[in-house]
């Protein structure tokens, strides 16, 4: 047991006690206790008795036969997004669209005349048909309402007629926005499905939330995270103003567990963090000191780029959303001004184009600590897989993708492509740094699915059998890592979470069972009892 200093005998203290510790620690990886203080430091770790012994007037947390893990860390989310899919129509997990435009119905009724139908969580690949829907859909139940529905992936928008109507330019003809995709018929005219940067002629459209609505948003999303055992999340691409509003939360009080901030893209956030400096409240629950860039869309709407044509979709290579001029003049600034890189990339020529990137902008630079990352690393080509361990750059992976994407993946890119896809067994073995989240809202907010997806690599039902592509599983330790401390090395945060260690923050979780010695399958359902940070309490099951 390491010894606490002197000044922290004068301070209150807590001494938990569970079945067992889980520190994440090698030189100590369990305990039966742990002291923290009332600034949520830990003094200690080690037998309970001997801790009560060394804190006689400590106050006592026992937890009983449960088993506490370090503070779950999502590196890779969307805290806003969460907030509004659950303000407006949700559409996850709908079978065919019957069922969507039931709830879209039941979401309407409750709207002002003219007010904007919006939703998301729609997704094609889950239909019979298989294919995108049409605007004409949409108004045959709302001919006067704009409708506004976005994809699962956040990368394609499905829009009615009048919503269209509410764009300033005609969106008929041949041309198309930069990054980005309008389908039409084959008279030149929009279905209502826009790709990539398509939807931002949409999305300006319609009116813009107002400041209370959007402060909600953060609220109900934050919330709901620290439901599901996450002490901390990374918010992958906010705006200047979104940094505003999570920095009037902190002022408060009034966020419950940590937000690491990337800025959105090569925009004012960026602007201000050249200027100023890398961000840090002094609470310790909000930082902003990394920038969000794009090299591709998503594979389900086959927007990722591509180095050879769409095994299903011939003649299409997927999209830029930047070009490669672009992100080299963002990757640049963003060495120069001292942020971390963290570039979305899906397909092969998208992940090559970003790597390609990180090579020339960080140079001689490459080998040092910089902790750039590339967000999603999907589909690698053999070639790339290995420049991840040589360039120092964590793949930031969801581990849900695979298993959300496994019916329909080897669809998309055919089967030689495949074996360099969701491939974190490869990029482990290779010396690569693994950091994982969920992207919520495109997938759930609950890490324990995470889990479960790392090492089965299976759905809900433990199809198929022996799980898909099973060369690539995890062992329950690593995606524990990978949702901990690693999550916490991607945000430059190891020295202060993603572990329980003298020293560090007093951000854990209290499960009723123990997620390193449960079966496989029990992974999707551990218990959560309490989610701590700061070694206060902020979420306790009822």
């Amino acid at each position: 047991m390491v010894a606490v200093p002197a000044q922290a005998w004068a301070a209150k203290v807590t001494v938990l006690s569970a079945a067992r510790i889980h520190t994440m620690e090698t030189a100590q990886p369990r305990a039966q206790a742990m002291a923290f203080d009332e600034q949520g430091r830990i003094l200690a770790l080690g037998d309970t008795a001997a801790l009560l012994k060394r804190y006689p007037g400590a106050q006592r947390l026992d937890v009983g036969a449960a088993t506490v893990i370090p503070g779950l860390i999502d590196a890779h989310a969307h805290v806003s997004g969460l907030g509004f899919s659950m303000m407006g129509a949700d559409l996850t997990g709908t079978r065919d669209k019957d069922e969507i435009f039931a709830r879209l119905k039941a979401k309407a009724a409750g709207l002002k005349p003219g007010e904007w139908l919006l939703g998301s969580g729609w997704d094609q690949n889950d239909w019979p048909e298989k294919e995108y829907p049409s605007a004409a859909e949409l108004d045959a139940l709302f001919p006067d309402r704009p409708v506004w529905l976005s994809r699962i992936d956040g990368h394609a928008g499905w829009a009615n007629t009048q919503a269209m109507r509410a764009v300033s330019r005609d969106l008929s003809g041949t041309w198309q926005p930069d990054g980005g995709m309008i389908r039409r018929d084959a008279a030149g005219k929009p279905t209502g499905i826009f790709v990539d940067n398509a939807m931002g002629l949409v999305e300006s459209a319609r009116p813009a939330p107002d400041g209370a609505t959007s402060e909600r948003a953060l609220v109900l999303g934050m919330q709901a995270a620290v439901e599901h055992g996450l002490t901390g999340v990374h918010d992958a691409g906010i705006s200047l103003d979104e940094l505003h509003r999570y920095q009037h939360l902190a002022d408060r009080g009034a966020m419950p567990l940590r937000i690491y901030a990337m800025a959105d893209g090569n925009n004012a956030a960026l602007e201000s963090l050249c200027a100023n400096g890398l961000y840090r409240h002094p609470s310790g629950r909000l930082q902003m000191r990394a920038v969000k860039l794009y090299a591709d869309g998503a594979l389900g709407s086959r927007g990722a780029a591509m180095l050879e044509d769409y095994s299903d979709d011939h003649g299409n290579r997927g999209l830029l959303v930047m070009s490669a001029e672009e992100l080299a003049m963002a990757s640049a600034k963003a060495k120069r001004c001292g942020v971390q890189a963290a570039t979305h990339a899906i397909g092969d020529r998208g992940n090559r184009l970003a790597l390609d990137t990180y090579e020339k902008a960080l140079d001689a630079d490459a080998a040092g600590d910089h902790r750039w990352r590339v967000e999603h690393a999907q589909i690698l080509a053999p070639a790339d897989l290995l420049r991840f361990a040589r360039l120092h750059v964590i793949a930031s992976m969801q581990p849900t993708h695979a298993t959300s994407d496994m019916p329909w993946a080897e669809d998309r890119i055919g089967p030689q492509r495949i074996v360099g896809a969701y491939a974190w067994r490869k990029l482990r073995d290779s010396g690569a740094r693994l950091a994982f989240g969920s992207d919520f809202p495109v997938e759930s907010v609950d890490p324990r699915l995470g889990l479960y997806s790392a090492v089965t690599r299976a759905d809900a039902e433990g199809k198929p059998a022996g799980g898909w592509m099973p060369q690539e599983k995890l062992t329950a330790f690593e995606a524990l890592r990978g949702f901990t401390l690693d999550a916490a090395y991607a945000g430059f945060a190891e020295n202060e979470l993603g572990s329980l260690a003298v020293g560090k923050r007093a951000d854990f979780v209290v499960l009723k069972e123990d997620p390193l010695a449960v079966p496989d399958a029990q992974l999707r359902t551990l218990d959560v009892q309490a989610t701590y940070v700061d070694g206060k309490p902020v979420y306790e099951a009822k």
